[in-house]
């Protein structure tokens, strides 16, 4: 998706309020945000502690937003510098830069964020995140091989339980750095509206989420580098998918339940033409809103990073781990003290595989 499709697709319609320039529920208080001054000092800080300058600010130290705040601490800080990032008079950015450069990096990393909320789709394919100090970590590795593991029965006197063997995987899972840079001149920007900049940082987000649902869906497919890629079945005819395929894949979810299907753009469309699933409602829903009805009970996830010629089924809740060692972070030093023209977005991030057997294939054209 290039960024003028972004700009006319749905995903672009959300979060575009202003937060200085919104109607208040009473009076906000600026009494503490008023003695911060934030600097290059300020972010080493955030940083040396593993959070964000915006998390920062709500410390007790610093200025923490009362229950029922109209604004946040950084909101406020934007409020304090005179810096309106839409409604009828948002800021341009030579304005921004004037007013308070030390804000920009935070902006930047608060609406790039906004973008990738855009792509909710990865969260939920997601069992959990974990965070680790390195930039290598080892999976579980849980046996489920003994399926008689899980049967509910009765334990004869002094027989053993069964037992569910869980000890480490053989291979620990690489956690690489991934990194984007902005590049654009100031003469470029310096007349640009906030509201204007603040679109592009979105569909920066944005395509980074799509980017790394490739990579979640590449560890499904590949496995972790543990010797797990996923399980792999037929549809009954080479080149065709029928109803009768997707039943068979939904069916081999012993012990897991198949609540998502993720697929390329075009087998997306061949399950929403299928005969078995023009249900009227179903069609209203899409039609009239770009709902994407729920085939089986299972959420359909575009990825065209997925082969054109697979399928896959997940159980979202026990086949894959996010794991983040360094997180989304703006580089700020240059946006500060070169007026943007570059700025390093990047992210180490890996995912593991929890449960195999909670994600089937099916193969299409073999």
């Amino acid at each position: 998706m290039n960024f003028d499709e972004f700009i006319s697709s749905g995903a672009f319609t959300a979060l575009k309020d202003d937060p200085t320039d919104r109607p208040h529920i009473g009076a906000v208080d600026f009494t503490r945000a008023k003695d911060l001054t934030i600097t290059r000092e300020t972010y080493l800080e955030a940083e040396s502690h593993g959070l964000t300058l915006s998390e920062l600010l709500e410390t007790p130290d610093y200025d923490p937003s009362p229950t029922g705040s109209a604004l946040d601490a950084f909101e406020r800080q934007l409020a304090l510098a005179g810096i309106r990032i839409g409604g009828k008079r948002p800021s341009t950015v030579e304005a921004f830069l004037q007013a308070s450069p030390t804000l920009m990096p935070e902006f930047m990393l608060r609406e790039i964020r906004r973008g990738m909320a855009m792509r909710p789709e990865l969260e939920s394919l997601l069992s959990g995140t974990t965070t680790v100090a390195s930039n290598r970590y080892t999976p579980f590795f849980i046996d489920t091989s003994a399926k008689d593991v899980f049967s509910l029965r009765p334990i004869g006197d002094g027989a053993d339980a069964p037992q569910l063997i869980v000890t480490e995987q053989q291979h620990a899972v690489n956690v690489p750095d991934y990194g984007l840079a902005l590049k654009a001149s100031y003469k470029a920007l310096r007349y640009r509206t906030t509201a204007q900049f603040r679109v592009l940082l979105w569909f920066v987000g944005f395509r980074l989420q799509t980017d790394k649902i490739g990579l979640l869906v590449n560890t499904i497919i590949n496995g972790d580098g543990n010797s797990n890629p996923v399980t792999s079945i037929n549809s009954a005819s080479t080149g065709v998918l029928t109803y009768n395929d997707l039943v068979t894949l939904w069916s081999q979810f012993d012990s897991f339940e198949m609540n998502a299907l993720i697929c390329d753009v075009n087998n997306m469309k061949t399950i929403l033409t299928l005969p078995e699933f023009k249900d009227p409602l179903a069609g209203f829903k899409f039609q009239n809103r770009g709902e994407v009805f729920s085939p089986l009970g299972a959420t359909l996830i575009r990825s065209d990073a997925t082969p054109s010629d697979i399928i896959i089924g997940v159980d979202t809740r026990f086949a894959v781990e996010q794991v983040i060692t360094q997180p989304l972070m703006v580089e700020f030093d240059k946006v500060i003290e070169q007026r943007f023209e570059e700025a390093v977005i990047s992210e180490s991030v890996a995912f593991a595989k929890v449960i195999p057997e909670a994600a089937v294939a099916l193969d299409t054209v073999f």
